[in-house]
């Protein structure tokens, strides 16, 4: 009998699982997580379920039961410490050698560290986990606590979002002069941070945080030499991708576990998905590593099929999905392609309904809807096909898209 080990307890993991079966897998499969929880999925964290509208079972993808009612061994609270990739085999916590067939490392990635004095006070949150949701959610639900966020990115602002829902004070400090200007651009970006002033949010960018403050507990953030008072604090300044175990493995690591187009690391039978996984993308013709929820749920059934023997290939355009206030957006496209491309916009940017388009040489190569629904496959077929398009007629609503996509 032939057995798979998935490590890692998110939706790559979880999806992998499911394709392990459903494609016909009869061996054994083994899942192993460091947290106590089932495999589960992030964007409720920052959104319904940080607000209370949504129960666990919007969260876990499955329950516990579930897996092994299909042949499949859980192992929450169980950490892998090494793998031997010649002898197929990885070591756990404990001193327990497991052996394997095909190995997917799906570890996902933790936030990322602020060196700054005070970071380590109670008090001060990041919002990566289940658990770290639940203890922000217990300080917020209540309303009347001042949030301080440190950065701007989309958790930060989903956060800052669900918590002025929520009845509370919210401060968002940025040190670049525009918000989500890196993914968006800075007239996007002006767009977002207009969305949270109009909402409330005390939005301070270009500034720089020195500390905080605070003796047992947090109590503020120190800005350019002014406090700013605080009941807690979320520091969202990014993510790094857990490697650890890849690379004392020996596997080939560079900003993520590198794999090539089927998700197959530089080690025999070991393969990588989700966050972790700075993957060749065959569209692009270079490597990509996604953050994104969409990425975790199409990469885990590639990283299966390849586990199988298949023939499978992640080239998949690039998702992503926000909720703020009353703005719901879509964005599919290439990141790297979209920095210095061209902006047109299909709407009423104001009244926050419009389509942007981002344009490199004639070509969509990304596009957002934000408050208008039921195009965004139009807008990946667009993305997809690399057909020559005018401008005039991409922000022209009497346009069809579908004409556009050729």
């Amino acid at each position: 009998m032939t057995h798979h080990l998935i490590v890692g307890g998110g939706l790559a993991a979880a999806t992998a699982a499911e394709t392990l079966r459903t494609e016909g897998y009869d061996g054994d499969i083994t899942i192993v997580t460091e947290e106590g929880h089932p495999p589960y999925q992030r964007p409720p964290l920052s959104k319904g379920y940080l607000a209370g509208r949504e129960g666990l079972d919007a969260v876990i993808l499955h329950p516990r039961h579930w897996y092994a009612d299909h042949g499949m061994t859980l192992r929450t609270e169980t950490t892998v410490v090494t793998i031997d990739p010649d002898a197929h085999r990885v070591e756990l916590g404990d001193g327990e050698r497991v052996a394997y067939d095909a190995l997917l490392l799906a570890t996902g990635s933790s936030p990322r560290h602020l060196p700054i004095p005070g970071a380590d006070l109670p008090g001060v949150h990041t919002l990566r986990r289940l658990d770290d949701a639940d203890a922000l959610a217990s300080a917020l639900r209540a309303g009347g606590r001042r949030l301080v966020l440190v950065g701007s990115g989309w958790i930060g602002l989903e956060v800052a979002a669900t918590a002025r829902e929520l009845g509370n004070e919210v401060t968002v400090l940025e040190r670049d002069p525009v918000p989500l200007a890196p993914a968006l651009g800075v007239r996007l970006g002006a767009e977002f941070a207009r969305l949270h002033t109009e909402h409330g949010v005390d939005l301070r960018t270009s500034v720089g945080v020195e500390g905080i403050a605070g003796t047992d507990r947090a109590t503020g953030v120190v800005v350019d030499g002014e406090t700013v008072p605080a009941d807690l604090v979320l520091i969202g300044v990014g993510a790094v991708p857990n490697t650890g175990l890849a690379e004392r493995a020996g596997l080939q690591v560079d900003r993520g576990i590198l794999t090539d187009a089927s998700l197959r690391t530089s080690a025999p039978d070991v393969f990588a998905a989700g966050d972790v996984a700075n993957a060749w993308h065959p569209v692009l013709g270079g490597r990509l590593r996604s953050e994104h929820w969409a990425n975790a749920r199409t990469a885990g059934p590639v990283a299966a099929r390849a586990m199988l023997g298949q023939d499978a290939v992640h080239d998949g355009i690039p998702y992503f999905y926000t909720d703020q206030y009353d703005l719901g957006m879509e964005l599919s496209g290439y990141a790297p392609l979209m920095s210095d491309a061209e902006l047109v916009i299909r709407g009423d940017l104001a009244a926050r309904e419009y389509i942007a388009f981002w344009v490199r040489e004639n070509r969509v190569v990304g596009g957002m809807n934000v408050n208008v629904w039921d195009v965004n496959e139009k807008i990946q077929d667009l993305v997809r096909a690399q057909s020559p398009v005018d401008a005039a007629a991409l922000a022209d609503p009497s346009v069809a898209l579908e004409e556009l996509a050729g």
